[in-house]
C-alpha cells in the first residue's frame, strides 16, 4: 500500500477499526509461502505534469503521423469530434445496464435509437443491442439459425474473416455443432457457388457468407440465398466494413445480418473494444441473443422505452435464456449512433463513395489478383519479392501497407490486402503504388517528392 497514516495515532485508529493489532494481521489467513516480505518493486511516486510527458514520450513511439493501409477487418476512419463530446458525458459514460427503466430512460432512448438506425441500414425488422463484436455475432448467428430451423450444422464460406471462422469454430466445439467451409473462386474471388450447392444437405441450418467479403469482393449473396433457402436453411451475411452499408444494397435474400461497427467512429484502438451487431426479420425476433429494447408507454401515457423479451438475458429465467451473452456494449454503440447521426443517410453515402474512389484509384496503378468487383480493399500479388518485404520497405516511407495473406490463405502467400478509404491521402496512394512496382532493394533510392 502506498497510504501510510501521518501518526501512530492513526495507524491504530486504522487497526482497530479493522479489529487486528497489526498490520500482518491482515494477510494472516494467508499461506507464509506466497506472503511478499518486501516492498512491491514499484517506481516512486512522480507529479502529474511528469505523467503527462511520459505518456507523450510513449505515444511519440507509435506510428504517429503514419498513413496506414492495413484494413481486414480494422479500418481507419475519421471520427467526428462530437462523438467523443457526447460518450464522455457522465450520464453515458458511466451508466450501467439499465434495468430499471424509470431511471434509465436516456440509455434506453439511445440503445432504440440504435436499434433502428442498425435496422434501416441492414433492411431488417428488428436488431439488438449489441454484440460484443463482430467476431462473436457470427457463432451467435449460427446458434440462432440452429434454433430456428432445428438443424445443427452450419457451412460457412471461406472468404468470410478468417478470425471470425475461428471464433465460429470455438463456440461450435462444445455446441456440438458441425461446422464445414466452402471455397472461393480463385479468379474471381467470391464464393463457390457449385461448393457450396454440392456441400448442402438437409441437416444444414445456416449458410453464413461475407459482403463485402474478406478480399474485399462484393459478393454473391442473393445466389447464396437461393442454395440456402432450397434446402431449408437460414442465410446469414456477415460485414466486417460497415461504411459499405452506405452504397451496397441492403441484403434482402438475409434472414440475419450480423456484423462489426467499428468503422463507425469507433477508434482501432489496438483491436478494441468494439460493437457487434445482430439484425434479423420478425419471425426470429425471439431466437436472438444480446438485448433488445422497446417502446411502450409509462403510467401517464407517455412515449417510454424499457428492455423487453429478457427471456433471452442470462439475468432473467436463464434456463431459457438464448445466449451467455448478456452485454450491449452501450458505450461503444452510441459512438456509432452518435456517427450515424451526424453522418445521416446523404452523409454515410458519400463516405461510402469518398472509400470506393480512393480504393479504385489505388486498384488502377496496380493490378488486383481477383476480378470482383470490390468496396475499399483488394488483393494484390507481389512479384519478385514477399510481402513483408514490401511492408518493410513502406515503413522506411511512414507508410503501414497491407495484410499478407499467407499466415490465413497458405496459396496466396505472394498476395496481400490492401485497403484505402477517405483517410488515405493521393500522395501516399502514390508511394504504395510505385514501391509494390519496384523490386524492394530499389525502394530505398526513390526520390523524395514521392513520399511528400
Amino acid at each position: 500500500m502506498r497510504y501510510l497514516p501521518k501518526s501512530e495515532s492513526e495507524r491504530r485508529q486504522m487497526l482497530d477499526a479493522c479489529g487486528v493489532s497489526s498490520p500482518e494481521e491482515l494477510f494472516a489467513h494467508l499461506p507464509e509461502a506466497v506472503r511478499l516480505k518486501r516492498p512491491l518493486a514499484l517506481a516512486p511516486g512522480i507529479s502529474e505534469y511528469e505523467i503527462v510527458d511520459y505518456f507523450r514520450d510513449r505515444a511519440a513511439e507509435n506510428a504517429n503521423g503514419y498513413a496506414s493501409f492495413l484494413g481486414a477487418g480494422v479500418y481507419n476512419h475519421y471520427r467526428p469530434v462530437l462523438v467523443d463530446t457526447v460518450v464522455s458525458r457522465g450520464e453515458f459514460l458511466t451508466s450501467y445496464t439499465p434495468y430499471q427503466a424509470e431511471i434509465a430512460q436516456g440509455t434506453l432512448t439511445t440503445i432504440f435509437e440504435f436499434q433502428t438506425m442498425i435496422c434501416q441500414l441492414t433492411g431488417m425488422d428488428v436488431a439488438n443491442a449489441s454484440m460484443y463484436d463482430g467476431s462473436t455475432a457470427v457463432p451467435e448467428a449460427a446458434m440462432m439459425a440452429a434454433r430456428a430451423t432445428g438443424k445443427g450444422r452450419a457451412l460457412i464460406a471461406r472468404s468470410v474473416h478468417p478470425e471470425y471462422r475461428d471464433v465460429l469454430r470455438t463456440y461450435a466445439k462444445h455446441q456440438g455443432m458441425p461446422v464445414e467451409e466452402f471455397g472461393y473462386v480463385p479468379e474471381a474471388g467470391t464464393i463457390d457457388l457449385e461448393d457450396l450447392d454440392r456441400k448442402m444437405d438437409d441437416l444444414t441450418g445456416a449458410v453464413i457468407v461475407q459482403s463485402p467479403n474478406f478480399f474485399g469482393i462484393v459478393d454473391q449473396v442473393k445466389a447464396a440465398g437461393e442454395i440456402a433457402h432450397r434446402r431449408g436453411a437460414l442465410l446469414v451475411v456477415i460485414f466486417t466494413e460497415a461504411v459499405s452499408l452506405g452504397i451496397l444494397e441492403p441484403p434482402a435474400e438475409a434472414d440475419i445480418v450480423a456484423g462489426e461497427l467499428q468503422s463507425f467512429a469507433i477508434s482501432p484502438c489496438y483491436g478494441g473494444p468494439f460493437a457487434g451487431i445482430i439484425a434479423t426479420k420478425d419471425k426470429l425476433i425471439r431466437q436472438m441473443p444480446g438485448r433488445l429494447v422497446g417502446q411502450t408507454t409509462d403510467s401517464r401515457g407517455n412515449r417510454a422505452f424499457c428492455l423487453t423479451l429478457s427471456t433471452r438475458e442470462q439475468h432473467i429465467r436463464r434456463e431459457k435464456a438464448t445466449s451467455n451473452i448478456c452485454t450491449n456494449q452501450a458505450l461503444i454503440a452510441l459512438m456509432a449512433t452518435v456517427f450515424m447521426t451526424v453522418y445521416g443517410k446523404e452523409g454515410l453515402r458519400e463516405l461510402a463513395e469518398q472509400n470506393l474512389a480512393k480504393a479504385h484509384y489505388l486498384a488502377g496503378m496496380l493490378k488486383p489478383r481477383f476480378s470482383g468487383k470490390f468496396f475499399n480493399e483488394f488483393v494484390v500479388k507481389m512479384e519478385g519479392e514477399s510481402p513483408a518485404e514490401f511492408n518493410d520497405a513502406l515503413l522506411q516511407k511512414k507508410i503501414i501497407g497491407g495484410l499478407p495473406l499467407g499466415r490465413f490463405y497458405p496459396e496466396l502467400a505472394d498476395s496481400m490486402l490492401l485497403c484505402a478509404t477517405e483517410m488515405s491521402r493521393r500522395a501516399d496512394m502514390d508511394t504504395v503504388a510505385q514501391v509494390l512496382d519496384l523490386p524492394a532493394k530499389q525502394i530505398e533510392n526513390l526520390p523524395n517528392e514521392v513520399t511528400a
